[in-house]
Order: C-alpha cells, then structure tokens, then sequence
C-alpha cells in the first residue's frame, strides 16, 4: 500500500493505492496533519490527472480504479462513473438505472461511502429537483465541483 498527500484549489487530498489500483482518494479535513508520502507512477498519475482536471483540461479519468464496499456499493458507484462530465443525475435516476428503483436512499447512503471522490463523480448526484444535497467533502466543495464543470 502507498499513499501520497495531493494539493488541490478545494483543499488537500490523500490518495491510497493498493495492488496497483486506486482504492482511496478524500478530501482531508482541514487542518489534518499527513506526510507527503509516497511516489509511485501510478500515484503521480493521479496527481497529474487531478491538477489537469481542476485545471479544466481532462474531463474523464484514466487510472485503475478498486474501491472496496458492498456489491450494491460497487454497483451504484459503477454507474456514478457513466455520468457524463458536466452533467448531474438524481439518486432517484440512479436507483432506476441500476435496476432498484425504490432504492434511492440506499443509493444515497452508497453514494456517502464512495471511497474514490472526485475519479467516481458522487459530485454529479443531486436531489430529485435538482437541489444540492449532502457531499461527503461538504456542499461547498460539491458546488465548486459541478460549477467548474459546467465551464466550456
């Protein structure tokens, strides 16, 4: 396992990779204290795409990708990955796209645990009106997400 401390314009991130895929990227909570870690190539990688991501040049990510959680999970946070950059999607749409369409709460709740923020878009899902809700890197962070999104 290696991890290494990213700087983004939305605050610092931790990337862990793990048997040679990306298996956690978060935000820090401010003030956190964490070494810079570790360089590998997949990890400089990550680095780069997230500098040219918020530098509004690469709108999809290519990195090996392992998130851990349930198989719902994975499933949910599969289709989060075929929302198209600059587009959002309700947990409602979500929970109808992967087959459970009384399932939006618990695609919320899957959504909450995406270990992978930013690369597996939970950003991209709203409420059913189009309202911002919860984002485990806070709203504002969401609104600056879908925001430098929406630029051409």
């Amino acid at each position: 396992m290696a991890q290494c401390l990213i700087n983004t314009p939305l605050g610092d991130m931790l990337a862990v990779e793990a048997d040679g895929a990306l298996t956690a990227l978060d935000f820090l909570p401010e003030g956190a204290q964490v070494a810079a870690g570790d360089d590998t190539p997949l990890l400089r990688r990550v680095k780069a795409q997230l500098t040219a991501y918020f530098a509004g040049e690469l709108q999809a990510f290519d990195l090996p990708i392992k998130p851990r959680g349930t198989d719902f999970q994975q499933k949910v946070w599969q289709r989060l990955l075929n929302i198209p950059y600059g587009e959002t999607r309700s947990y409602g749409q979500i929970a109808k796209e992967i087959g459970q369409p009384g399932a939006s709460r618990a695609v919320g709740q899957a959504n909450n645990r995406n270990p992978i923020a930013i690369v597996v878009p939970c950003h991209r899902v709203v409420g059913a009106s189009g309202s911002m809700t919860g984002y485990g890197g806070g709203l504002p962070r969401k609104e600056a997400l879908l925001e430098l999104e929406k630029t051409p």
